[in-house]
């Protein structure tokens, strides 16, 4: 399955802050808010922190990293050929970095593939429910995706 990946970080080359992961069919998503960097990126301040917390109660999940990576194995334990979708290069890096627990360590995840696609005419902004939150942008991104296929 194909799961479509938003993040949401410190400005350009920052910090993971947030990321989601929303299925291609059916409703179990992830979603997770890792702790702030102590300087935030002004813009970042402005308009991704305001918004961490606009999703549904049982997915306000405020987390370590070694412990969302841990979540994320087990949510994607089920699936023997996952493809985790992004339309931004960033978010895949980040979301393989948090995969790394310790200096020679990865937490127990099988294979998985990544697809970076562009999207042209894909804007958070103008698609997402409440722009730069990571799981409203990935549920606008899956969206856009799946009616454009």
């Amino acid at each position: 399955m194909r799961y479509f990946l938003d993040t949401e970080f410190n400005g350009f080359g920052g910090d993971l802050i947030s990321f989601a992961l929303v299925p291609e069919y059916g409703d179990q998503e992830y979603y997770a808010v890792l702790p702030l960097p102590a300087q935030l990126h002004p813009w970042v301040a402005r308009n991704v922190v305001p918004y961490l917390d606009s999703v549904p109660q049982s997915l306000a999940n405020h987390i370590d990293p070694v412990t969302a990576a841990h979540e994320v194995a087990a949510f994607l334990a089920g699936d023997r050929d996952p493809v985790i979708l992004a339309d931004w290069p960033e978010d895949i890096a980040l979301f393989c970095r948090l995969l790394l627990i310790g200096p020679a360590d990865i937490v127990d995840v099988g294979s998985m593939r990544f697809e970076f696609r562009r999207s042209p005419g894909f804007s958070t902004a103008m698609n997402s429910r409440v722009p730069h939150n990571a799981l409203h942008d990935a549920r606008a991104l899956r969206d856009f995706i799946l009616d454009h296929e």
